[in-house]
């Protein structure tokens, strides 16, 4: 583990969350690749110039205050970074590691077994009770209550994937409400026995591997659809933002309500959504029946070197 992260705190402290009588102990970790050496097309839409500006613009703007707003704060936070990041983003991830807002890592991939020994290291447990980890794109942005919600959540074995399957997605000024069951900020409950975290599978394939939970209700964290998303697109249906900016404090200031007009318009823009959701679900399900993971990501980083679209 490098210096950087052996220094950090956190705003939350770290080790294991005293448990009430009678209740298994649990260490709560939140996971986020901030710029993690990557293969395939994402290297290309990361390699562009600016891209880490605007994300760290991003993180600072919707992911950052939402988890450090946390209604419940019994959870550890680790940022994984590029060993290679330019200086100016180094002195940045010290600043905020000074103000012990997140754990910083410096790996150049972060296989299992070094993803494990970082978490203990970092949280100081002893093996006792259950360990959540918490998928955290660095774009993203959560509900006052995500991190409540979660450790209170039922489960259905060990391991268990535990998801919030209503969010929001903004797009400029606009806002959307959308129910995703098997949705990015994916979460993995289970013991210290054998653990495989959240990052054992990709978020839509971990009930392949073991019991899902998925909860309903509000909406637990939001998306931001950008010029340099990777996979985030518009989905969902076009909502007024007044009924969830309690949950999602100056996230939602910039959002216009919807007239009818514009609601109008929506309904008749989701079916042709639906059906190119669906299309491609299936193209991407065919290539990974065919090919494998490895092989999609190939066909990606053809689409995207020759200038389209990444998916």
């Amino acid at each position: 583990m490098s210096d950087l992260s052996a220094r950090a705190g956190a705003p939350h402290g770290t080790g294991v969350p005293a448990a009430p009588a009678g209740t298994t102990p649990l260490t709560h970790v939140l996971l986020t690749r901030f710029n993690l050496p990557s293969k395939g097309h994402e290297s290309i839409v990361r390699a562009k110039e600016n891209w880490l500006r605007d994300r760290v613009s991003l993180f600072e703007r919707y992911c950052l205050p939402t988890v450090l707003g946390q209604s419940e704060q019994s959870f550890t936070w680790i940022v994984y970074l590029d060993p290679q990041s330019p200086g100016w983003l180094m002195d940045w991830v010290r600043g905020h590691e000074a103000q012990r807002h997140f754990h910083p890592v410096l790996r150049e991939e972060v296989p299992r077994r070094v993803l494990l020994a970082d978490i203990q290291a970092i949280t100081g447990s002893d093996g006792r009770g259950d360990l959540l980890t918490t998928n955290l794109d660095n774009d993203d942005g959560l509900a006052r209550d995500f991190i409540a919600r979660l450790q209170s959540a039922p489960t259905a074995g060990d391991p268990t994937a535990v998801y919030l399957g209503d969010g929001l997605i903004i797009s400029g000024e606009r806002l959307y409400r959308r129910t995703d069951p098997h949705n990015a900020f994916c979460s993995v409950r289970e013991s210290w026995r054998d653990p495989v975290t959240c990052w054992s599978e990709w978020h839509n394939r971990l009930p392949e591997l073991m019991p899902a939970v998925v909860l309903r209700g509000a909406p637990g964290w939001l998306q931001v659809v950008h010029g340099a998303n990777v996979s985030n697109r518009v989905r969902g249906r076009r909502t007024p933002p007044a009924p969830y900016r309690p949950a999602f404090p100056r996230l939602l200031d910039e959002v216009a309500d919807p007239g009818r007009a514009d609601l109008l318009r929506e309904a008749a823009q989701v079916p042709l959504r639906q059906f190119r959701e669906l299309a491609r679900a299936g193209v991407k399900a065919a290539v990974v029946r065919l090919l494998g993971k490895d092989g999609l990501d190939r066909a990606k980083h053809r689409w995207a070197s020759v200038g389209g679209r990444h998916a």
